[in-house]
């Protein structure tokens, strides 16, 4: 599904990114890690069209996708779920999905309830909420909800887009213990649906819970890309992020 060749991303006179390549298959789930300034977040940004790469190509279902716009990304399947909360906290949990719904049409007959698709996104987006079990909360508004339940409606409201290849920019900051594990189950569900993931995540345990591959990064290159348990026993991961051990 989405192919990135050799890809160098720099800012002023620092290279963020330099050579990333990696290929992911139609329904893989793969987690992205690395220490804090590793590149993670503008790889994404590179992926998502936010900045645009001073060299190589990106690849999605087939199209070179590389100076591309984020819409036009948006159209061919791809959608984000940024670190701060992206939802309309003012809107309803049912608005926020019918905006997602009526995205590549009009926005204005997604907020009305009446006439034949009205009806129709007002079940669809009914059923997305009876997914992540907030099918009673429809009406309330948005910023009433914690802060793991506002991730699963973020990533549900992407699912209602239309998406198919879901990128989740560390899906579980702000987000307490207990709802990690309902933010992880429904992830695995995504791609159970036949989804492609790619997830940010410092929590290495929380990923490893859906992902069976993982790419860990470094000074904007990959430095790990194999199962987590040959990426945990591997003792480069250790020195990403603590240093090389001391000799002797």
């Amino acid at each position: 599904m989405l192919t990135v060749s050799d890809i160098n991303v720099s800012f002023q006179k620092t290279k963020v990114l330099n050579g990333i390549s990696l290929s992911v298959a139609a329904g893989e789930t793969v987690g992205i890690i690395g220490p804090n300034g590793s590149g993670k977040t503008t790889f994404f940004n590179a992926l998502s069209g936010f900045v645009h790469p001073s060299a190589g190509s990106l690849t999605l279902s087939g199209e070179d996708i590389t100076g591309t716009s984020p819409d036009y990304r948006a159209k061919l399947g791809m959608g984000r779920v940024f670190q701060n909360f992206g939802i309309f906290k003012e809107m309803t949990l049912l608005e926020n999905l019918l905006v997602a719904l009526e995205a590549r049409s009009s926005l204005v007959s997604c907020l009305l309830p009446w006439g034949g698709s009205g009806k129709e996104n007002r079940a669809k987006a009914t059923e997305y909420l009876e997914e992540i079990q907030l099918a009673s909360r429809a009406h309330q508004k948005a910023g009433s909800l914690s802060g793991g339940q506002m991730r699963l409606l973020e990533i549900v409201r992407v699912l209602a887009t239309g998406a198919d290849l879901l990128l989740l920019d560390e899906p579980t900051a702000g987000v307490s213990p207990r709802m990690k594990e309902e933010v992880a189950l429904f992830i695995a569900k995504v791609q159970q649906m036949g989804k492609t993931v790619l997830v940010i995540e410092h929590d290495i345990t929380f990923i490893q819970k859906f992902c069976k591959r993982i790419v860990v990064l470094e000074s904007g290159t990959v430095v790990l890309d194999d199962t987590p348990e040959r990426v945990c026993a591997d003792e480069r991961l250790q020195e990403v992020y603590f240093g090389k051990r001391a000799a002797g």
